[in-house]
């Protein structure tokens, strides 16, 4: 790993988690932690550049086949690469396919830019959450691999009990809430060599009485009206929250305050 690394741009290629989804601003759009990143970073590069690719319910092979051809073209002295993970929670999921996929992508990717960055995505406590898990620690040993193979970092979500906790996750337990979001902006500045702005962004939140009986079945019944049948009817009718939606910061163009 680089220390005190300056590097002059980023792109970022993904899925919700990279769009931003749910660490809303006051206008309705979304930041997270790639925006939270960039920020940090051109604070301290004049004339930083950044592009975000990423878009919400995108499967590996349509991040492969419409933002992994962009980023290299780009040509960025980092590229962040998160994905995978939906294909893992579809009931019919080929994981010899996402593997062959994602490896496609790393070969890619990696030649077109100074330092690629892999991630073992953070996985939310849950009885739901533990159907899926096997096929999310197949795909993190495949990232690993990749990682080793072709000299890219991971950064290691999925091992930080922090991120674990229901409290750093939205309503719809799919998406990371505000301070989710900043303790993985700071998980990838760490990684990528700078010094630490907060060294237990790893350490779990202090712990607070839990919700009662009555305020979770409220919040359960909450969660499977707006989001859990939608997503079950996106299912099966075959489309995606993302269908028709542009990248967030399609061009690689000098950063501006995204606060």
């Amino acid at each position: 790993m680089q220390t005190n690394a300056s590097y002059t741009s980023l792109v970022a290629v993904g899925d919700s988690f990279t769009e931003g989804m749910s660490d809303r601003l006051p206008d309705g759009s979304y930041r997270g932690w790639a925006d939270l990143l960039a920020a940090r970073m051109a604070a301290r590069t004049p004339g930083f550049r950044y592009a975000n690719l990423a878009v919400r319910g995108k499967l590996i092979g349509q991040i492969a086949a419409e933002q992994v051809p962009v980023a290299v073209a780009m040509e960025p002295d980092v590229i962040t690469l998160v994905g995978g993970l939906n294909d893992t929670l579809r009931p019919k999921c080929d994981m010899g396919r996402v593997r062959g996929l994602l490896e496609e992508s790393v070969e890619q990717l990696a030649p077109a830019c100074k330092q690629l960055v892999l991630m073992r995505s953070p996985g939310r406590q849950g009885p739901v959450m533990e159907r899926f898990r096997p096929r999310m620690e197949e795909l993190f040993t495949c990232i690993d691999d990749l990682a080793s193979r072709h000299g890219a970092l991971v950064v290691d979500l999925y091992g930080a009990a922090s991120l674990g906790d229901p409290r750093l996750w939205d309503v719809d337990r799919l998406h990371l809430t505000s301070e989710g979001h900043r303790r993985v902006a700071e998980a990838v500045w760490q990684t990528l060599g700078h010094e630490a702005e907060d060294p237990e962004w790893h350490t779990p939140v202090p712990a607070t009485a839990p919700p009662g009986w009555g305020a979770r079945r409220v919040a359960d019944a909450r969660f499977a009206r707006q989001y859990l049948l939608p997503w079950i009817g996106r299912r099966l009718t075959g489309r995606s929250s993302g269908d028709g939606m542009p990248a967030k910061r399609p061009e690689l163009s000098p950063y501006d305050d995204l606060s």
